[in-house]
């Protein structure tokens, strides 16, 4: 599929899951971060790793599963370090000044931080321009969340 019909799909996919009220700081279902994921073990594997409700926090509105305690410890001592960036919605739709949701394994780290994505096809469409997509993105975040 060539690129533009790519970005038009994204962008469909993206502005389908727009929100129109407030949304909350993180991207949480039934009131979990990342589904559940553990956000440390992305840096620590380089890939998904299943949390646990036996080890899980709260931070920033969100309940977060963790693998084990010592990955909960190392996230309550340095929260912002291991949570996905853009409060774990679709780093592209905020990019795109939008917000929707996100899969586990949609993911990138790019300079120590972590961001999410809806699929793995509009993950394909992030990497395309990560800095460039990182700039619009931190212009319109946290302002997104009001739309």
């Amino acid at each position: 599929m060539p690129f533009a019909k790519w970005l038009a799909l994204a962008f469909f996919i993206c502005a389908a899951s727009l929100a129109n009220a407030m949304q909350p700081p993180v991207y949480a279902v039934d009131g979990v971060a990342i589904g559940g994921y553990d956000p440390v073990g992305y840096f620590d594997n380089l890939h998904p790793v299943e949390g646990s409700p036996e080890y899980a926090a709260e931070w920033n509105g969100a309940v977060w599963h963790f693998a084990s305690e010592a990955n909960r410890s190392r996230f309550l001592e340095d929260p912002e370090a291991f949570a996905p960036q853009y409060g774990g919605y679709c780093a592209y739709a905020v990019s795109r000044g939008g917000t929707a949701k996100t899969e586990p394994d949609a993911f990138t780290i790019h300079e120590g931080r972590l961001y999410l994505n809806y699929d793995l096809a509009v993950q394909r469409l992030w990497r395309r321009d990560v800095p460039g997509n990182i700039e619009a993105g931190n212009e319109n975040w946290p302002g997104v969340l009001d739309n």
